[in-house]
C-alpha cells in the first residue's frame, strides 16, 4: 500500500495557519492544565510524601491521624526513648525529640482574612535530629527565648513573618523572628518553629508533646519497635514510619488536587477534541479535489485515513509542545493551600519531571488521534469521481 508522504501533511497544515494555531493553542492549554495539575500533585508528594526517611519512626497518641490530634504525656516520652530498637548516643540515651504542634490565625499579605500557619514547639536537639534543616538566613533561635524561625517558602507570606519582624502567637505573646530555614522542599519549610516551652505556655498545652520521632538502629527495627509501643493499651501510642506517616497527611490534599485538575483537564480537553474535529472536517470539505486526485492516483481508502490522522496527531503534537513548554513556567511558581489533615496552611511547589511531561504529549497526541478520526474516515470514504466533479 503505498502511503501519502508525511510533508503532504505538514504543507497542509501551514496552508490554514489561522485554524492551525486555534487548535495547537486549543491543545496546548488542554496540556498545560493537564501537566500543571500532576506537576501540583508531585509538588504536594515531595512536600508531604517524599520527605520522611525509613529509619525515622513517628509516634502518636492513639487515633491521631495527625500531630495536631495528638497528645502525649512528657513521662510518656522517656519510656518511648527506652524502646528496643532506638538508636543511642554515646551516653546510651536514645535519639528522638518530642515535639508540639499547634496553629495560629495570621494575616495574610496580598489577601484579605486570615489563615492557619502551622507552629512547631521544638526542643534544642530538633534541628541536630534533622540534617535537611538549615538555617539560609538569620540565625538559630535560642533556647528558652520568644526568639522563632520560619520555613523559607512561608516567608513573606504572612504579617510579621520576615527576618526580624515580629508577631504574636497568641494575644500578648509576642515573638521575633530570627532566622529563615530550608528542608529539602519538605512541609516544615511551611511552619514555623519555636522554644517548645514557650509554645506550650503560649498555648496553655503544659505537661505535653503532640508527637515523638525516634531514630531507629536500622529500618529492619521497625516493627520490633511497634510492637512494644503498641502494646501497653494504658499508654495508648501507634507507631508509623515516617514516610508513612507523611504520606498519610498528603493522601486528601493530593486526591483532591487531581480530581479537580483531571476534571478541569478533560473539560477543556472535549472543547480542544471539538475543536481538532472541526478543523480536520473542515480540511476535508476544502479538498475534495485532492482527495480526489489523491484516489485517482492510486492511493488507496487506506492512505487517505492513515494521512488525515497523521496531520491530526501533527496538529496535537505541535499544541502538545506549545502546552508543556508553557507549562515549565509554573516551576517558578508558589502555590499555598490549606492541609485538609492540619488545617493550616502549606506552601507547595509544581515540579515538573520528564514522565509527566511525556505523559502530557502523550494525552495530546490521543486527543489529536480522537478528534482526527472521523474527519478521516469521512476523507477515505470520499469517492473520487465525485470528488472530481466538485
Amino acid at each position: 500500500m503505498a502511503l501519502i508522504p508525511i510533508t503532504y501533511s505538514l504543507r497542509s497544515l501551514a496552508a490554514r495557519k489561522t485554524t492551525t494555531i486555534a487548535s495547537a493553542l486549543g491543545i496546548g492549554l488542554v496540556v498545560f492544565v493537564f501537566a500543571s495539575a500532576f506537576m501540583l500533585k508531585q509538588g504536594i508528594h515531595q512536600a508531604l510524601g517524599q520527605s520522611g526517611r525509613s529509619d525515622i519512626a513517628v509516634v502518636l497518641s492513639k487515633g491521631g491521624e495527625s500531630e495536631m490530634g495528638s497528645n502525649i504525656d512528657i513521662p510518656t516520652v522517656s519510656l518511648i526513648l527506652a524502646s528496643p530498637g532506638v538508636k543511642r548516643d554515646a551516653n546510651g540515651l536514645g535519639l528522638g525529640v518530642g515535639e508540639l504542634v499547634v496553629v495560629a490565625a495570621m494575616e495574610k499579605i496580598g489577601f484579605d482574612g486570615v489563615s492557619n500557619v502551622q507552629i512547631r514547639g521544638v526542643p534544642p536537639e530538633s534541628m541536630a535530629f534533622r540534617p535537611e534543616i538549615r538555617i539560609v538566613a538569620g540565625k538559630p533561635a535560642q533556647p528558652g527565648t520568644a526568639e522563632v524561625i520560619i520555613g523559607e517558602r512561608i516567608r513573606g507570606r504572612f504579617k510579621g513573618l520576615d527576618l526580624g519582624q515580629s508577631f504574636e502567637l497568641r494575644r500578648n505573646r509576642p515573638v521575633t523572628v530570627v532566622g529563615v530555614f530550608s528542608a529539602d522542599d519538605s512541609s516544615y519549610e511551611s511552619e514555623v518553629w519555636g522554644d517548645i516551652d514557650h509554645v506550650r505556655e503560649s498555648f496553655g498545652r503544659q505537661g505535653i508533646v503532640s508527637s515523638v520521632r525516634v531514630k531507629l538502629e536500622t529500618p529492619t527495627k521497625f516493627d520490633a519497635f511497634k510492637a512494644v509501643i503498641e502494646q501497653d493499651k494504658r499508654l495508648g501510642l501507634e507507631a508509623r514510619t515516617e514516610p508513612r506517616f507523611l504520606e498519610d497527611q498528603s493522601e486528601g490534599t493530593t486526591w483532591f488536587i487531581t480530581i479537580i485538575g483531571l476534571l478541569i483537564a478533560v473539560f477543556f480537553a472535549s472543547g480542544a477534541m471539538i475543536g481538532a474535529m472541526i478543523t480536520m472536517y473542515a480540511a476535508v470539505a476544502h479538498r475534495m479535489k485532492e482527495i480526489g486526485t489523491l484516489r485517482a492516483l492510486g492511493f488507496s481508502r487506506a492512505s487517505i485515513l492513515f494521512s488525515f490522522i497523521v496531520e491530526a496527531c501533527l496538529l496535537a503534537i505541535l499544541g502538545g509542545i506549545i502546552g508543556a513548554v508553557a507549562s515549565l513556567g509554573m516551576g517558578f511558581v508558589k502555590f499555598s493551600m490549606m492541609n485538609f489533615q492540619t488545617w493550616s496552611e502549606i506552601v507547595f511547589s509544581f515540579n515538573p519531571t520528564p514522565g509527566i511531561l511525556l505523559g502530557s504529549m502523550v494525552a495530546a497526541t490521543i486527543m489529536g488521534l480522537l478528534g482526527g478520526l472521523f474527519p478521516a474516515v469521512r476523507a477515505a470514504r470520499v469517492s473520487p469521481i465525485k470528488a472530481m466533479r466538485e
